[in-house]
Order: structure tokens, then sequence, then C-alpha cells
């Protein structure tokens, strides 16, 4: 799968993300379908982007018992998107068994298995002292990272900030997907952890997500491609 930076259509319908694809001519992109507009669309709204030869990365972010999880993958393998996710703190046989269930589900279509380690939205002390996880949250992505690897995760979610690190742990196969991008001077919004796309390139993303700073932009297709542009270049 070609690495490039995915667009996060936080869109709440079909009709506003097929309006913005079309008014700012990003037909055939990488994108990121959450859960909001899935929720909202189900499986049709993949049928549509797939027509237009989106790429695709299906954010659902699964965390259930294994069982549940593994069901849940069996159908969306029909799906044949690219990138599927589920959190790695449901552990390793709920890891285990949603990649059983992609392959059952549809042994003909490779679709990568991506584990969240640690959230962007998170600190240090969100981790510590709320979610009462101790450490330092560079190491914790790393074991989560480990543990997915283990268990049948082809990659995993993290910021870039740990992104390296997890390369140097994995090996440089394993995918990093790196949520949180902004262009200089963009708003952070609920971001903690952030990068602009020429950081991520040279700190160990393989593909970037990219939502607000384009599609809040003046022009969201100029904003896009600057994007693009920053990652390509960067060495």
């Amino acid at each position: 799968m070609t690495k490039s930076i995915y667009l996060a259509l936080d869109f709440p319908n079909w009709l506003e993300t097929n309006h913005f694809l079309e008014t700012n001519d990003l037909r055939g992109i990488p994108v990121k379908v959450g859960m909001e507009l899935y929720y909202q669309e189900g499986p049709k709204v993949i049928e549509k982007l797939k027509q237009d030869n989106h790429k695709i990365f299906l954010d659902l972010k699964l965390f259930d018992i294994p069982t549940t999880v593994m069901r849940a993958m069996k159908v969306i393998a029909g799906l044949e998107v690219d990138m599927i996710n589920v959190h790695a703190l449901g552990g390793s046989e709920m890891i285990k068994l949603a990649k059983e269930g992609l392959l059952s589900g549809n042994a003909n279509y490779n679709t990568k298995l991506i584990a969240v380690t640690v959230l962007t939205s998170m600190s240090n002390t969100t981790l510590n002292e709320e979610l009462m996880i101790p450490g330092d949250l560079t190491e914790n992505a790393i074991h989560f990272a480990r543990f997915s690897q283990a268990n049948g995760a082809d990659g995993v979610v993290c910021s870039v900030h740990e992104a390296n690190a997890i390369k140097t742990a994995c090996g440089k196969e394993f995918a990093t997907v790196t949520p949180g991008i902004r262009l200089d001077n963009a708003p952070v919004n609920d971001q903690q952890r952030i990068a602009t796309p020429g950081f991520a390139k040279q700190n160990g993303a393989d593909y970037p997500v990219i939502g607000r700073t384009v599609t809040h932009a003046n022009n969201p297709r100029e904003a896009y491609y600057q994007a693009i542009k920053e990652w390509e270049e960067a060495r």
C-alpha cells in the first residue's frame, strides 16, 4: 500500500462529505472514515468512496470482548477497506481474534489491522493520573506496539513523537499511522501530541492523518496538497 497522507472526513453525513470532496476536487485521495460518518451512513459510505477510488482507513477503534470483536471483523472484512483499527488496551487475545476475524471474513483482501496505542489527545498526566497506567507515555506506546505486533497487528496508531521509537522496537515494516498532523500556524484543537507533515516524515510516520487543518482551511485543496508537498520533500 502506497504511503501517503489520509484526510479525515469528519463530517456528519454523506451529503456534506460528498459536497466537500466534489467542491474541492479531492476525489480519489486516501481518506479516513471515523465513527460519526460511519454510524450515520453505514457501509454504503464505504461503497460510495470506493467507487471514486479512495483508499480507506476505517477508524472505528473497536474495543470489546474478543469474540465480539472477531465477529465484527468478519463483517468489516467484506468492506475491503485498506486499514481498520482496534484499541490495544483490549488486550492480546482481542487483537489476535480481530486478525482471525479479518482473515476468515475475507482472505482475499489484505486489510491491515492497526492497534491504537495512546490517543493523541492524551498526555502523560492523563495516562498516569486518570487512567492509572504508570510509566512514561512513549514507553507505554512501545509496549502496546510490541504485544500488538506479537498478536497479529500490522501496525499501530501513535503520535509522530513515538513513531521512530516504535519502528526501532518493531521493525521498519511495522506500520505507523499518525493522527494530529497540522500545517504550521494551524489551531491545535483537542490534540496534544501534534506535528507538521515534514516532521512526521522525518520521524517514522508511514500514514499521517490530517483533518481540520485541511477541512477548515479557506482553500482545502491547496492545504491538502501543501501537506503532501511538505511530506514528499522531507528527508
